[in-house]
């Protein structure tokens, strides 16, 4: 099957989805092409895969900005590429990937072409063995990078080969695990309760809580009992039987006089216990920032700090969304003139990064049970609101736009403070 190669059109294309070679030849650059090849399968940016061309470099044009240069491969390049780019995706990479091969010609030289290698995703997780080290590999931006901690489990929960982590069974805890008056308490609060049925009945492998929550155990392998889901454990469970099996399952909240950590800390405060319990103390918390600043010259006089809502949301959207197998706190940073709230784990690898900046991303679960059942519990808004809704509420409030900083392994909202509260301490130092 042949298939139409627009050079112009893939020079314009972002970056997780091309990746340009001058060359092929050098046994490093072979190396770094076939891992590229990988992560294009790995597709954990959800883009469709990838192409990455021979035969042609990055430049940068008299302005600065982003060219690409056609250098092109005689024939004997082109085949001696080929044949080892093909020979490495059958022999170190695991399933092994037949990339589509195109070659087109060179619109700057008719004596050489360009090789193309097109990668469609896959429905696998593919690994690149190098000698005696097996890894696998993504595309994050114009990089390649190995895909580990939470993106690792990001690419194996898209993928398939591993359960969600918010459904996995965990044999270390059993129902024992579970606080029954929190646990009967939060099943009156979702309404979710029914006089015919004794809440021991829902600690089985059988018996669900609410439509699409699995059932809060798993039947053991080995022998009769059961174990619980994670999902169970952290909404319902024991606090010494969370922090004993998820030490860092926790909520940090630290408050600073000024507008950076060099300034002596006025407060510090760690949550524990169920993600719920978390949550409301947290956001109990936060609320006393959202005090009022009064002007009689303004045409709103009583002006809020923060706007409740967007600190609830935040707040819910870093202890659901985060990524639990990150060995990291949540961490909630209150500086005079912002909050700044942490949740480890990179954004969701199917979310696209311009429509969430834009608050108008389609709904993407890390844990689809704790988002549900705060939901239920009315904590959380209907899916995909969360982030709309800070936006929306800073902006109606007069508050500067909410900042998203999205690292490897994190995603930080910063929430900034009103001008108004803001202008009132430059004159209170003054």
């Amino acid at each position: 099957m042949d298939y139409y190669i627009d050079l112009k059109e893939l020079s314009t294309r972002e970056s997780e989805k091309v990746e340009w070679k001058e060359n092929g030849n050098d046994k490093d650059v072979v190396k770094r092409m076939v891992k590229t090849i990988s992560a294009f399968a790995n597709d954990i940016a959800n883009v469709g895969g990838g192409y990455v061309v021979c035969g042609a470099k990055e430049i940068k044009d008299e302005f600065g900005f982003p060219k690409v240069e056609y250098t092109g491969l005689t024939a004997n390049k082109l085949k001696e590429i080929e044949g080892k780019v093909r020979e490495q995706c059958t022999n170190r990479i695991s399933p092994s990937i037949a990339p589509i091969i195109e070659i087109i010609d060179n619109p700057m030289n008719d004596e050489t072409k360009i090789l193309v290698f097109i990668i469609p995703a896959t429905s696998k997780a593919h690994t690149y063995r190098d000698d005696e080290t097996v890894k696998y590999y993504v595309r994050v931006g114009r990089e390649t990078i190995e895909a580990r901690n939470g993106i690792l489990s990001q690419l194996l929960t898209s993928k398939q080969e591993v359960v969600p982590f918010d459904k996995r069974a965990n044999p270390k805890v059993d129902e024992k695990d579970i606080d029954i008056l929190f646990f009967r308490d939060c099943m009156n609060e979702m309404k979710l309760t029914q006089p015919t049925k004794p809440l021991e009945s829902y600690f089985s492998d059988r018996e669900q809580i609410a439509e699409f929550v699995p059932p809060l155990c798993v039947k053991k392998s080995l022998d009769s009992g059961f174990c619980l889901r994670n999902f169970a454990l952290f909404m319902f469970g024991k606090k010494s039987s969370i922090s004993l099996n998820f030490p860092d399952a926790h909520t940090l909240l630290s408050l600073y006089n000024g507008t950076d950590r060099s300034e002596q800390t006025a407060e510090r405060h760690t949550f524990t216990g169920s993600i719920t319990e978390q949550a409301k103390k947290a956001i109990e918390l936060l609320n006393t920032q959202a005090y009022t600043a009064f002007d009689k010259t303004s045409e709103k006089p009583n002006q809020v700090k923060y706007p409740t809502r967007a600190l609830q949301e935040a707040v819910i959207n870093a202890i659901v969304h985060r990524d639990y197998e990150i060995a990291e706190p949540i961490r909630i940073t209150v500086f005079s003139d912002r909050i700044e709230i942490m949740s480890p784990g990179s954004l969701h690898w199917g979310v696209d990064r311009e429509k969430f900046f834009a608050g108008k991303a389609t709904a993407k679960w890390r844990n689809q049970s704790f988002a549900y059942l705060f939901n239920k519990l009315q904590l959380a808004q209907s899916e995909g609101q969360g982030i709309p809704t800070i936006i929306r509420t800073m902006k109606e409030e007069g508050c500067p736009a909410p900042i998203f900083d999205i690292g490897t392994d994190s995603v930080t909202c910063i929430l900034p403070a009103h001008p108004r509260h803001i202008m009132i301490r430059k004159n209170q130092r003054n």
